[in-house]
């Protein structure tokens, strides 16, 4: 499975669609998955919107836990990759990053102090 780096700087902004949680490695023994290293991978639901289009929701696996990512939070994707694969007649697309990441909110403007004593 080759895998196909996604420039993340255009796809817009991207939220939080579902929380963190643990990816289940097989629906019948609801197995927790874990990387080479035992390290738990998550599943992050993500929102992309580019400008005037739609929203799609796209899920990424990362490894750990992302910290302070919550839903409707808007997150940085770092080390972005997609995965084509198939099963039979099933196929798709699945997503892997190194971190998903919390953006910081900023502080709104303020308009500039009037000054004392006016003109």
């Amino acid at each position: 499975m080759q895998s196909i780096p996604v420039d993340t700087t255009r796809l817009g902004v991207l939220r939080c669609a579902v929380a963190p949680e643990p990816k289940m490695s097989g629906f019948e023994t609801k197995e927790v998955k874990r990387d080479r290293d035992g390290n738990t991978i998550y599943t992050v639901a993500v929102m992309v919107r580019q400008d005037g289009r739609r929203v799609s929701v796209i899920e990424i696996s990362v490894t750990g836990e992302p910290k302070g990512v919550v839903e409707g939070a808007e997150v940085r994707v770092t080390g972005l990759e997609a995965f084509s694969w198939a099963m039979g007649d099933r196929h798709g697309i699945s997503f892997r990053a190194a971190a998903i990441t919390p953006v910081p909110a900023t502080a709104p403007a303020t308009a500039p102090a009037a000054k004392a004593g006016g003109a």
